[in-house]
């Protein structure tokens, strides 16, 4: 036999055991595709429902036992993995279908043609149908598209764990060595982020003006102090413990208050409060009482107390007022429970009690001079100074004058100009408020301050 001739015979090609037809691939490869699409799609609105929802709301629904709310809230309660997972899974979705467009096109277009088509094909379906469309409905339907696919995504995400793992670790790597933390789960709403909501609430006409002053107050409330809510000591109403019960009803009835410090020789020395329903009772026995007898214990508070807790002891202890000292234990003044509801719900005036912003026409305001710089600013839209040296709109005064100022003097900032109106007993009563004018130049403001420094607060 002759070998060399079997060997220069050509070997036969292996025959498959099928054969797809170039139609057929090309319709595997659109029904791949438009199988990824989905799933990018899927991925992303899952990103924005999910992440758009706020914890308390995914509680509130796990405690209506909402179908859903609890798988949802197990994904929820690790974000970076939920992150991680949704990012994997849209990523090989879309890198999929790129390269399966690729080669379909590579069928029938020469390479360089099928990738520039390739990629700006498969840009546009994932912008259109895997990023554009699922996310706007995500946004509109967060709260029932999230609850509908918790399921699935758990799925996913056990799915795709070993790769969720890897690049998990390795995205704490890259953090690292870009000297963040990455650390989002502890992540929480500032209260700055509350204020802006708020205020965005009541410029879209959700809250009116005064729903969203109240709620301004409501946050201010946790870091306000007793010393910036307290009746100041020049205007406290007093009895002294000599005085009869009968005096005592009569000095409420003038000033109109229903409960009365007690003190010895001096307002430094207060030794009981009294309400006015008890001094009514001290008068109808047939044995005279004193005031002493009759008054119970004060409840003295430090005047750098907060206000919020001062509240809630109050109302453990069934008190209505509490008596204010200073450092060195001197009376600073006194603070009721109205006082501290007046910092929420705003001023609760009496017949006789004026307002404290009164407007004299569109850029004029007379305000209190015990009026707080914050409240002055919010309700004037005024930016006055808001610093621990003063609290009141007379603080501001006497600080920029630098001395004891009288009616008509006042002084300029930042093109407002404040002119005491009334004074008494080296106190500003009442204070005028001519607001700048809007068309005034920034120089001109540079101007007014600076001759404000020059003259000591003197118009």
């Amino acid at each position: 036999m002759n070998f060399g001739i079997l060997l220069s015979l050509p070997l036969a090609e292996p025959t498959p055991f099928f054969e797809l037809s170039q139609g057929t691939i090309t319709i595997l490869g659109a029904v791949a595709v438009v199988i990824l699409i989905m799933l990018s799609a899927f991925f992303a609105s899952a990103e924005i429902a999910i992440f758009s929802l706020a914890d308390h709301r995914i509680g509130t629904l796990v405690e209506e036992g909402t179908p859903g709310a609890e798988t949802l809230s197990k994904l929820k309660s690790e974000p970076r993995t939920l992150l991680v997972t949704i990012l994997v899974g849209n990523n090989i979705a879309n890198i999929g279908m790129s390269s399966i467009t690729t080669g379909l096109l590579g069928i029938y277009l020469d390479p360089g043609q099928s990738v520039l088509v390739a990629t700006f094909g498969v840009t546009s379906l994932v912008l259109l149908f895997g990023e554009s469309a699922p996310k706007s409905y995500a946004v509109e339907h967060s709260e029932p598209w999230a609850l509908r696919i918790s399921r699935p995504l758990t799925v996913a995400k056990i799915g795709l764990y070993p790769l969720v793992v890897i690049f998990d670790a390795l995205t704490k790597v890259v953090n690292k060595l870009m000297g963040s933390s990455g650390e989002f789960e502890n992540a929480y709403v500032t209260r700055s982020e509350v204020e802006e909501v708020i205020t965005a609430g009541q410029r879209a006409g959700v809250f009116t003006d005064e729903e969203h002053q109240m709620l301004q107050r409501l946050l201010r409330f946790r870091n306000r102090i007793v010393k910036e809510t307290m009746v100041p000591r020049l205007d406290i109403v007093a009895v002294e413990a000599d005085e009869s019960p009968r005096s005592a009803i009569d000095i409420c009835l003038d000033n109109d208050v229903t409960q009365l410090p007690v003190y010895d020789e001096v307002l430094d020395s207060v030794v009981g409060v009294v309400h006015i329903h008890e001094l009514v009772a001290a008068t109808q026995t047939d044995e005279p009482q004193s005031l002493r007898t009759v008054a119970r214990e004060p409840y003295v508070v430090p005047e750098t107390k907060d206000v919020d807790e001062l509240l809630t002891e109050l109302r453990k202890e069934r008190e209505r007022i509490a008596i204010v000292v200073d450092e060195f234990g001197t009376t600073a003044g006194i603070v009721t429970i109205e006082d501290i509801v007046e910092e929420i719900i705003g001023e609760i005036l009496t017949e006789t009690e004026t307002p404290p912003i009164r407007w004299l026409d569109d850029r004029t305001a007379l305000v209190r001079g015990e009026l707080n710089v914050h409240e002055a600013n919010q309700a004037l839209d005024t930016d006055l100074p808001e610093t621990s040296e003063f609290e009141t709109v007379a603080g501001l005064i006497l600080a920029e004058a630098g001395r004891l100022v009288q009616e008509g003097e006042g002084v300029y900032y930042d093109g407002t100009r404040l002119v005491v109106e009334t004074a008494g007993r080296n106190r500003i009563l009442e204070v005028r408020v001519e607001l700048a004018e809007e068309e005034t130049a920034s120089g001109s403001d540079e101007t007014e301050e600076g001759e404000l420094e020059e003259h000591s607060g003197e118009i």
